[in-house]
Parts: structure tokens; sequence; C-alpha cells
């Protein structure tokens, strides 16, 4: 239907552009992670694998990394557990009122990342929101009188005590709460798209065969699902692993994740070579995962 040069014109941009701002700096910082640093703080173009041998060697970035994909897992569970049913209820049950939850769904996304982290880091501070309902409803001596008996448990038993309710804000759990709230809209759009597009006779002959609604949801509707789910949650856990403003504003020295590393390689220590290889890195295990959760996806719809 159309000519040769309609298909290039509109290729070429778009084929330019990816090489130019996605591909090249991806091979230019490849290059770097083979590079090093000296004693005067410039880039040495000397090749050798010491930075990815650092990489394994010190077991900070291992234990970041290991953290960073745990919270990132945490924050993908939570967001599928608060998203399925927001989107399973939109598709199925909200039918006058379903623009309007569509769009209170969305709206987050309109304000910007920095005021829901500010916005955050006051509910959970402590003279913040939260801590002055507790101390107002009286929760907090409750509350504090019973993980002081968990800790004095857990100080016999020779464990770690457990973080105190004022120091709240600094912690992983901040982070994993901040990052569910910031990336849940991105978890319940697919789901509710893939929702969306089951057929609803699927649905009714399950049901006049004498399906249970239970039944219906786990043979019929759930399966159908899956991609959704899998997209969301690929979402979720990607845009969590690699997010560094979140465990900045909530995290403290607890809750840091191997972005701040690479963000703080690249910014106070100058180590860019080392900067690069994790990056590179991380950027590996993304890959992998949406190549993972691609297949897993094809196989899926094919089935």
């Amino acid at each position: 239907m159309y000519s040769r040069a309609y298909k290039a014109a509109v290729a070429i941009p778009p084929i330019v552009w990816v090489t130019a701002f996605l591909l090249v700096p991806c091979a230019i910082l490849f290059c770097y992670s083979f590079w090093s640093v000296s004693s005067i703080q410039t880039i040495v173009h000397n090749w050798n694998l010491q930075n990815y041998l650092e990489l394994a060697r010190n077991s900070l970035y291992r234990d970041v990394l290991f953290r960073s994909m745990r919270i990132a897992a945490a924050v993908t569970c939570f967001a599928l557990l608060l998203g399925y049913p927001l989107a399973y209820y939109l598709s199925f049950y909200a039918t006058k009122r379903k623009e309007l939850l569509y769009q209170l769904v969305i709206i987050p996304l309109w304000a910007s990342y920095l005021v829901r982290g500010y916005a955050w880091k006051t509910i959970l501070g402590t003279d913040g929101v939260l801590n002055g309902v507790l101390r107002f409803t009286h929760a907090t001596d409750l509350l504090l009188a019973i993980q002081n008996s968990v800790n004095q448990h857990l100080a016999a038993s020779h464990q770690i005590t457990l973080v105190p309710l004022p120091f709240l804000l600094y912690s992983p759990f901040a982070v994993v709460l901040v990052l569910t709230h910031i990336y849940t809209p991105f978890v319940i759009l697919p789901i509710y798209a893939s929702l969306e597009h089951i057929p609803r006779n699927l649905v009714e002959a399950s049901h006049d065969l004498g399906s249970s609604p239970w039944s219906t949801f786990r043979r019929v509707i759930l399966p159908l699902s899956l991609p959704g789910v899998i997209a969301g949650a690929t979402f979720a856990f990607v845009l969590t692993l690699g997010d560094f403003l979140a465990p900045l504003l909530v995290g403290g020295s607890s809750g840091i994740m191997i972005s701040n590393i690479v963000v703080g390689l690249f910014g106070a220590a100058y180590n860019w070579p080392l900067g690069a290889a994790i990056a590179f890195f991380m950027m590996v295990i993304v890959m992998a995962l949406l190549f993972t959760t691609e297949r897993l996806e094809k196989r899926l719809k094919v089935s």
C-alpha cells in the first residue's frame, strides 16, 4: 500500500533518534565499564575487568543489590494485591462509575514524583501526620510497649531489634510504602486492559454451566488476565529497581538502593567506570527480565 520512500521517511527518524540517544549512550557506558580511575581522579583508558571483579568481590554492592531486588519484589507484590482487585472491580462491577474511577486511578500520575515523595515524608515523619494521629489516639504508647516487649525477646535470643516507631520514616518499610503508592497505577492499567478484553460470553457460559463465582474467576478470568498481570508486575519491578529518589527521600542509610550507589559513583566519588559497570550489570538484569516476561506472555497468549 505504501511506497518505499514513504516507509523510509516514516522509519528513519525514530531509528536515528533511538540510535543517537539510546544505543550510542549504552555503547559509551559499556566502554566506560572497562576503564579505570587514576590516583589523580582522571579516567584511564586501559581495558580491564577490574570494575566487574570489584562488583563481584565487594560485599557492599552485592548486599545493596539484593536489598534492591527484595524491595522491588515487595513493591511488586503489594502493587498486585492492591491493583488486581481494583482493576477487577472497575472491569466487572463499576458500570456507571467506571470512567470516574478510571480517572481517579490516573490522576495521581499527574502529580509530580517529588510532590508525592515529600507528601509521604510529611506523613511518616516523627512529627508527621501519622505519628500525630497515633499520639492523639494514644496508640503510640501501646505500639511502643508491644515493640519494646518484642525487642526484649529478640535481644534475649541474640537477634536484631525492631526499628522504633519514631524512626518509621527512614527505613526500607517507608521505601516500599512510597514506591507502592507511586507505581500501583502502572500495575492497574495493564491488568484493567487485560480484563476488559476478556469476552463476557465466556464468563456467562461458565455461570450457565453451574460454576461458582470463585471457580469462574479461577478457571476463566484469572488465566485470561495473566498477560496483564505479568506486564504490570514487570512495570513495577523494573521501575522500582531503577528508582533512586524514594530511597533518597525516605530510605535513609538502611533503605539505600543500588541506583543510589550508581548516582554516588557518578557524582561525588567520580568513579564513572565502576558506576558504569554496575549500571550495565543492572541493564543486563532488566533486559533478561523483559525477555523472560515477553516469552511468558507470548506462551500464555498462544495457550
